[in-house]
């Protein structure tokens, strides 16, 4: 066997290790910030469903921030935005058509009134802010700031909300949020060990976020990947893996309707956040725009989940079936076009 091809499997092989290893510890960083952070909250006397509004959605987007910044400053503008695509492509077709297909979520009807919009418009704001293949400074600005208001229009809304709706909200989120299991794992922690917390999690989110990107890069070197298709699928779909089992395990138990809110907090904040953080640090710059496919991809996928959360009504199972075909159908057409 030539030593060249020995060596290209080992390294191969060391590539797949980082990326496995990467996302364990991009997983871990994030349930430790969003621990640290629930149990910094509590001690300074912070509401269940006030953190459960603000610190379990950012800490959901951490893993995506954390490899989009660290692309993006490394000069691989290709991988970062394709991470983002990719996960809000994953999260409103396969993430929600998967746990359609366990457990049909049931839609509350103020959902349509209140996030979908937003939704709607972000994915719209993707294509035409990218449409000249630059993402500025200024316009990375503009996104945090419809992060932030997006923030302070969540926590208004739930300020109003009726008694045994912030009750079943804090029940809900306790029962099942990851960040509220954390934050009630130590609920009378120390300012300072939460503090600990807090900096542990952000520390293996950087180590983390280097592991992964550096063994995706090695595979699609290996493999003849493009940057933009390792963007698109391993680097997003390694992101929101947590996600997805988070959701699938929910609808097992029976909590599938937790998927729906989760999935539209997290591309509200990929798109607003992640994207908006990533070109303060770094403006994207492109030698040619993006592919079509996948700025317009994006929002007909986002259409059709909106389609499907019309109404206070369930997704129905085959309705799950079309979302995941249409993830397939994204990621089909971005490798041929």
């Amino acid at each position: 066997m030539p030593l060249g091809y020995t060596a290209r499997r080992v390294g191969l092989a060391l590539d797949i290790g980082f990326v496995i290893i990467g996302i364990a510890v991009l997983y871990w960083g994030a349930e430790w910030l969003i621990r640290g952070s629930a149990a910094v909250a509590r001690a300074f006397g912070v509401k269940p469903l006030v953190i459960g509004l603000t610190v379990v959605a950012y800490g959901a987007s951490a893993p995506e921030l954390a490899v989009a910044t660290k692309t993006a400053l490394t000069h691989h503008p290709a991988i970062a935005l394709g991470t983002v695509i990719g996960s809000c492509a994953a999260n409103i077709s396969l993430i929600l058509g998967l746990t359609a297909l366990i457990s049909p979520p049931t839609v509350d009807g103020r959902i349509i009134k209140r996030e979908v919009p937003i939704l709607l418009g972000s994915a719209i704001a993707v294509p035409l802010l990218l449409w000249n293949g630059v993402l500025s400074r200024f316009e990375g600005v503009i996104l945090i700031g419809c992060a932030v208001v997006f923030t302070i229009l969540t926590l208004t809304v739930s300020a109003r909300l009726d008694p045994d709706d912030t009750a079943e909200a804090e029940t809900r989120g306790s029962a099942e949020s990851g960040a509220m299991i954390g934050g009630r794992a130590r609920p009378r922690a120390s300012r300072g060990v939460a503090t600990i917390m807090t900096l542990f999690g952000l520390v293996l989110l950087v180590a983390g976020s280097d592991l992964f990107v550096r063994g995706g890069r090695g595979i699609a070197a290996q493999i003849g990947m493009s940057e933009r298709m390792l963007g698109l699928t391993v680097i997003s779909l390694g992101c929101a893996l947590p996600e997805l089992i988070g959701s699938l395990v929910a609808a097992s138990r029976g909590h599938a309707a937790l998927a729906v809110g989760s999935v539209i907090g997290s591309n509200l904040l990929n798109v607003f956040l992640v994207l908006g953080v990533t070109a303060y640090l770094e403006p994207i710059e492109f030698t040619q725009p993006m592919h079509v496919v996948e700025l317009v991809g994006l929002v007909a996928i986002t259409l059709l989940g909106i389609l499907s959360l019309r109404g206070s009504r369930k997704i129905t199972r085959v309705e799950g079936a079309f979302l995941v075909l249409a993830y397939i159908g994204f990621i089909v057409a971005s490798a041929l076009l």
